[in-house]
Parts: structure tokens; sequence; C-alpha cells
């Protein structure tokens, strides 16, 4: 197992070294193979936090962004929030048997739905007028998905990009709304438990193979076109998407 984790990191970073992004994505998508989406998870906190924050930190207006994007980024924490205590709360969105079979199938149909909206390229726009309460809306989607699935890239990726940002804003600004979103996560995490010494040296010791494929990723984005290693990308989510929803049908 340790050898499995250690890979999809690698592979994970490698993702993110290449695209500039999908490192939580990939990650949770391969571990939850083996293991709970939320257990997966816990194990990425580290390495997305440290990777993100290092992203967001290397753009031109971090200030300006966070002004513009507060509204979004405040309500992915609500939105976390509420997640994660209507999956602890009795009489909730399941019992722990049925959650260990929708969890694995919502996860699917996410990195399904993402890789299908990657492939098509398709790139809303947001009306200036309509970014007061759609950018909330998207913080709380995102929230919430995040806290059964752990993965907090939709719908807050396809909302920025349709912001029409230059790319070192995107870039900046997807590195900002992936940070609060990991530490959002993390602190849900903990309030539920999942989140202990355990689970944080493993997500400490997982930034090592993280790193190694991100530096990888970064000198073979130098030697391949980036654009086709993007459309692998998406088909692969499509692939694991689709198998999870067949396990969690198996399953159910």
């Amino acid at each position: 197992m340790t050898l499995f984790i250690a890979l999809v990191f690698v592979l994970a970073g490698l993702v993110k070294g290449v695209t500039g992004m999908g490192l939580p994505t990939v990650a949770v998508a391969l571990l939850s193979l083996q293991m709970a989406p939320l257990e997966a998870a816990a194990l990425l906190i580290v390495p997305s936090a440290l990777t993100n924050v290092w992203q967001l930190a290397t753009g031109p207006a971090l200030y300006p962004l966070w002004r513009r994007l507060r509204p979004m980024l405040l309500a992915t924490c609500v939105g976390t929030a509420i997640g994660g205590w209507l999956l602890l709360a009795p009489g909730g969105i399941g019992t722990a048997t049925e959650a260990a079979v929708w969890t694995p199938a919502a996860l699917g149909v996410l990195l399904a739905g993402y890789g299908v909206l990657g492939l098509s390229g398709w790139r809303g726009k947001v009306p200036a007028a309509a970014q007061r309460w759609a950018g909330p809306l998207a913080g709380v989607a995102t929230g919430a998905i995040a806290s059964t699935t752990g993965v907090f890239i939709m719908p807050s990726a396809p909302y920025l990009q349709a912001l029409e940002l230059n790319r070192e804003d995107l870039v900046q600004a997807l590195g900002l709304s992936f940070t609060v979103s990991t530490l959002a996560l993390a602190a849900m995490l903990a309030w539920r438990g999942d989140w202990h010494a355990n689970a944080a040296t493993g997500s400490l010791l997982a930034l090592l193979p993280a790193t190694l494929g991100i530096v990888s990723g970064q000198w073979l984005r130098q030697r391949m076109s980036a654009e086709v290693f993007r459309r692998c990308f998406f088909v692969a989510l499509i692939g694991l998407g689709v198998h999870q929803c067949v396990r969690a049908a198996m399953a159910g």
C-alpha cells in the first residue's frame, strides 16, 4: 500500500508539473480505488496546500484577486462546513454503509463530468452583474462537493475560467481557490476525526513523491505538448470516473 500511495503522488505531481493543476483530483481519483475518498483526501492535505500556496504566491496580484474572489472563497468554507455536518448529523445524508456506496459514485460522476468538460473545451462567461451571486453559489457547491468526495475542482475551476482572467491571474486564482478549499477540507476532516496524527504524518510524507512528480512534470513540459498531455489527462479522468460509477453500482 505504501508503494501504491507513493506512485500515486508521483503521478499526481507529474500531472500538476505539466498542466499546472490536477494534483488533488488525480490523487483522490487513484487512491479511492483502494480507500474511501475522504481517507484519500486526508493524505493530500499537505502536498495540496503547500503546492497551491506556491502557485498563488508566484502570481502578480494576490490582494486584488482576494478582494474580487472573497465571496466565493468564504462561501467555499461555508459549503464545506455544511457538507461535513450533513455527513455526521443524525438522519443526515446517509448511514456509513450508504455513504460507502454513493460517495464513490458521486466522485465517479464528478471525475467523468470534469473530463468531458475539459475535452469539450467549453468556456462559459459570467457577466460582472452576475458574479455577486454566482461566486458564492459556486463556492458553496464546491465546498459541499469537497466535503463528500475530497475533490474541490468543481465547479470552482470552470467558474474561475468563465471570469475571463488573463493567464497569470487565472493560475493565481486557481491556486488561491484550491488553497482555501484545502484548508477548509482539512478543518472539516479534523472536526470529523479523520485528520489525526497518522493521517498528518502520511500526508507530510506524501509531499516527497509529489514534489518529485512536479519537478519531473516541469522537465517533461519543456519536451512535449502540454495540450496533448492535458487531453490524455481528461480522458483518464473519464475512465476513472466511469470505473468508480461501475464499482459503486456493483457494490449497491
